[in-house]
């Protein structure tokens, strides 16, 4: 998968590019106004932006109506029906009463516990994020303690949680590794991936052709995992 940019007139367009087995083109507009483009392996660059070409009205139209309401669809009020990610799954809200703020999964279901109103959004907001602070912590150390097994480094770095807007790992020097919190809303496998590259980053810096060789051998299906996690969590 590649992000590629479609330029008609003075309208600019980011999308992902998917190249797989199949005959025809398709567009995809998300709700989030994230674009996906699906081509067959051999399709080339001109028939790709020919195809959009011949889309631009819809996809303007597609566009307009998700700006329309965006709003609606990702206002979260924090009560009972709506959907959250868990680990690469869905689960559908269940605020109950209860005598402590605490928070269950359930087959398909996240149950939060409150001591106050089910109705309160900003409550329930907070006793997620919490749980999901909590679950992060414990989640990513699990991971970590796992995935570094596959490298023989002499020294171990620290690992951290912070919150990134455009980045799901860094790597800083020799001395530490950080996970975007968000990543707890990814499967496993994902967060596995993260955490590999960022390993990887202590062998080699930057994002050489040596780098990615290095990434395959300790992750071999790391596009894929890649993939999932762009289009997943975007």
């Amino acid at each position: 998968m590649k992000i590629k940019k479609f330029i008609y007139g003075k309208f600019k367009y980011k999308y992902f590019l998917i190249r797989e087995n199949r005959k025809s083109l398709r567009l995809i507009v998300r709700p989030n106004m994230s674009l996906i483009v699906r081509a067959p392996e051999n399709a080339n660059q001109k028939r790709i932006d020919i195809f959009l070409e011949k889309k631009w009205l819809w996809l303007e139209k597609q566009l307009e109506y998700f700006k329309k309401y965006q709003k609606t669809f990702y206002k979260r009020e924090y009560i009972s029906g709506e959907s959250f990610l868990y680990l690469g799954r869905q689960y559908k809200l269940k605020v109950i009463k209860g005598k402590i703020d605490k928070v269950l999964v359930q087959k398909k279901l996240l149950i939060i516990e409150t001591k106050k109103r089910i109705l309160n959004g900003f409550h329930n907001k907070k006793i997620l994020e919490k749980w999901y602070q909590q679950q992060s912590q414990k989640i990513f150390l699990k991971r970590y303690s796992k995935v570094i097994k596959n490298f023989n480094y002499e020294f171990t770095p620290k690992l951290e949680i912070k919150i990134m807007p455009k980045r799901w790992g860094s790597f800083l020097t020799n001395k530490k590794i950080v996970l975007n919190p968000e990543l707890i809303k990814a499967s496993t496998d994902c967060i596995d991936y993260v955490i590999t590259h960022e390993l990887c980053h202590m062998k080699y810096k930057n994002h050489s052709s040596k780098f990615y060789m290095h990434l395959k051998s300790k992750f071999p299906n790391w596009e894929k995992t890649k993939e999932k996690l762009e289009l997943r969590m975007s």
